[in-house]
């Protein structure tokens, strides 16, 4: 349970071992405040509970040693890093502030998931575009070895190109092993990669089911998919 101010009223939400669980819902809902909550970086009350164990009153850093990795909306790489800078920042929680151990392995798989940040490797963060400064800040969470990758609006002012591409990389990183609580303004795109699903709406869950369940009800597509400027956006799954 959440309880965050007025911005989340009591919640509950559950995230399957291996499994992408989305959180949809208007602007204002409360769910970048939910993803804060989880990961410490907001003040609540009740359980927030991770292997049995309550991460409730944990700071932020004893969280991430757990696996709970908290990639943030906006992106927010440093831009006077350069992108193989930028990933190692993210090792942080398993290396120490002097960098103590070998991520290469790490390296190794996120440039296979995103070559372009191969390619980039020697550039600063700004000079990317923000579809490539999207995958970088994905690349930085996968670095901290995550069981469980929050990713809050990863679509977000990107071309529905770049979205597409970049949905499909998230399905990669799931069957990967990685555990996914996904918050996005593209209901649409959302449910189709997601195994469960949940509604916020004023702070408060107002319908949850399975992906497939949510997406064919008539009050969703209503609320959240009608109106959706719907460009062909096509991922595999």
């Amino acid at each position: 349970m959440l309880d965050h101010y007025k911005a989340v009223k009591g919640i509950d939400l559950t995230v399957e071992d291996g499994s992408i669980t989305c959180l949809i819902g208007s602007n204002g809902a409360g769910k970048t405040t939910t993803l804060k909550s989880i990961s410490g970086m907001c003040a609540c009350s009740g359980e927030i509970l991770h292997d049995g164990e309550n991460l409730l009153k944990k700071k932020p850093k004893d969280i991430t040693k757990r696996g709970v990795i908290h990639v943030p909306e906006g992106r927010r790489v440093f831009p006077g890093l350069t992108v193989e800078e930028n990933l190692e920042s993210g090792t942080v929680n398993w290396r120490g502030l002097r960098g103590r151990g070998d991520y290469s392995e790490q390296l190794k798989e996120v440039f296979e998931l995103f070559p372009r940040l191969e390619e980039r490797k020697k550039q600063l963060g700004w000079s990317l575009s923000g579809g490539e400064q999207q995958m970088l800040a994905i690349g930085r969470g996968l670095m901290a070895k995550p069981r469980l990758l929050l990713l809050d609006e990863p679509s977000m002012g990107l071309a529905p190109l770049v979205v597409a591409e970049l949905f499909e990389k998230i399905v990669e990183i799931n069957r990967r092993g990685i555990s996914i609580l996904l918050v996005e303004q593209n209901a649409r795109l959302a449910l189709r990669v997601s195994h469960r699903a949940y509604v916020l709406e004023r702070g408060r869950i107002s319908m949850e089911g399975t992906a497939d369940e949510l997406k064919r009800d008539p009050r969703i597509i209503e609320s959240y998919m009608g109106t959706m400027n719907t460009k062909r956006q096509d991922v595999k799954v």
